[in-house]
């Protein structure tokens, strides 16, 4: 089953995609409403991403809109029943592991476990030097966050020693679940996909056209690397173009089945959308054509 996911409106505007006028005056409450409607219809995760400042020499590119993702969750944890909440993603070198897992461990015991962490290394160099975050070295630096939240996750006194970070004797609660936390990785690099092998969950790649992904997933190690898990492994894609289901189910089911060939085992979904009540129609939409494609949960 291909699990479906949401690029959330609102939360950061791409410019790469037109963004109707009500996206771009949405408020709280809009996302809010985005969130219980895609709980009711049985999405799997709503998203945020992170990014604190960016320069404005670069905001045409990257955009100048990132909600504060745990705030953003947050309030969709409390709105929501079963909805997943994922950070698109934490960059790792802005926090220290323990800043994450006491932030996000609070967000996951209040929502009852719905917590996925997606991470990432972060590239935008001008906002690691305006928050002190070293910016060399960072992919190294990366890896030893990620298994010190491992490490550290669900633990009330966690103890880590690692080649970045070390601590012990310290209390963190609440700290998360005891559970197996989802940590998915996010980039656009053969790096990041063998980072997502070796300490997380899944990868969630952006930025990659389906040749791009499909070349990288067909790769002899990363074949060998997923055969050889005893786990599962998420591979969380995004369509190129937002899907219309309402104007084009035809299209949006191909993109449904192309993606699913790819190995996909979640996609992370843009539409097109003109209001609110629109962008919920698409909602409900989109989870007929994926029962008319793949087959429902």
């Amino acid at each position: 089953m291909v699990q479906l996911g949401l690029v959330t409106p609102i939360v950061s505007l791409n410019p790469r995609f037109k963004v109707p006028d009500w996206e771009l005056d949405g408020t709280m409450d809009d996302v809010v409403a985005v969130a219980v409607e895609a709980d009711r219809l049985g999405y799997r995760w709503i998203s945020c991403p992170e990014h604190i400042a960016i320069p404005e020499e670069v905001a045409s590119v990257r955009g100048g809109r990132y909600f504060d993702p745990l705030v953003t969750l947050s309030y969709a944890a409390a709105a929501t029943a079963r909805l997943g909440l994922l950070t698109h993603v934490l960059v790792l070198g802005y926090h220290h592991p323990l800043e994450i897992v006491k932030r996000y461990g609070t967000l996951d015991e209040a929502s009852g476990g719905r917590l996925i962490l997606g991470v990432g290394v972060g590239s935008l160099e001008a906002e690691f030097a305006l928050l002190g975050a070293e910016f060399d070295g960072r992919g190294a630096r990366a890896d030893d966050a990620l298994a010190a939240i491992r490490a550290s996750f669900g633990h009330r006194a966690p103890t880590y020693h690692g080649t970045h970070y070390r601590y012990d004797g310290f209390l963190v609660e609440p700290s998360g679940l005891e559970r197996h936390l989802a940590i998915w990785v996010g980039g656009r690099t053969h790096r990041s996909l063998r980072r997502a092998l070796d300490l997380g969950d899944g990868w969630i790649p952006f930025g990659l056209s389906a040749a791009e992904l499909g070349i990288m997933l067909e790769e002899a190690a990363v074949t060998e690397a997923l055969a050889a898990r005893s786990a599962p492994f998420d591979v969380v894609l995004a369509p190129e173009r937002p899907l219309d289901p309402l104007g084009d189910p035809a299209g949006a089911a191909a993109a449904v089945t192309a993606y699913a060939a790819l190995g996909a085992t979640g996609l992370s979904l843009r539409f097109r959308h003109r209001s609110l009540d629109h962008y919920r129609e698409q909602l409900a939409a989109m989870i007929e054509v994926r029962a008319d494609t793949v087959g429902s949960d």
